[in-house]
């Protein structure tokens, strides 16, 4: 594959986490690379990417539960457009992951899933997936 996959996810929450397998299989099932790296890219400074549990929906609801109480939305920043929260989390988080991938398929522990985190929304954005053979 030559070039990066962009994606566009709309979002409908303030912090929304939502899972972004699918589309990442579907980049490498058509990239036809059985052995390489997926880098997940998010170009955004209020949103990230991550890998968690997916078994159990309260693991993600327990991330954005305590991801608020450590960075409350308002607690005297000074940035003016009022989303400093959001960016704090974002830099927590990570804009990218790198995954590996063997015999076609990312490998993945036993309940792991990647997750776009939304810090700032609901809003409009775009994650970029790239397949790098070797």
């Amino acid at each position: 594959m030559t070039g990066a996959r962009q994606f566009h996810i709309q979002t409908n929450s303030t912090v929304q986490f939502l899972r972004l397998d699918s589309q990442i299989d579907q980049v490498i099932r058509e990239s036809g690379v059985k052995n390489g790296i997926c880098v997940v890219f998010v170009p955004h400074t209020t949103a990230g990417v991550t890998i968690n549990e997916n078994a159990d929906p309260d693991v993600v609801r327990d991330m954005v539960m305590e991801l608020n109480k450590v960075i409350p939305a308002a607690d005297g920043y000074r940035h003016s457009e009022g989303n400093s929260a959001a960016h704090i989390k974002s830099t927590l988080v990570g804009p990218s992951l790198s995954l590996i991938i063997e015999n076609g398929r990312v490998i993945f522990g036993t309940w792991q899933s990647v997750y776009f985190c939304e810090f700032d929304g609901p809003r409009n954005r775009s994650v970029f997936i790239k397949v790098i053979e070797g």
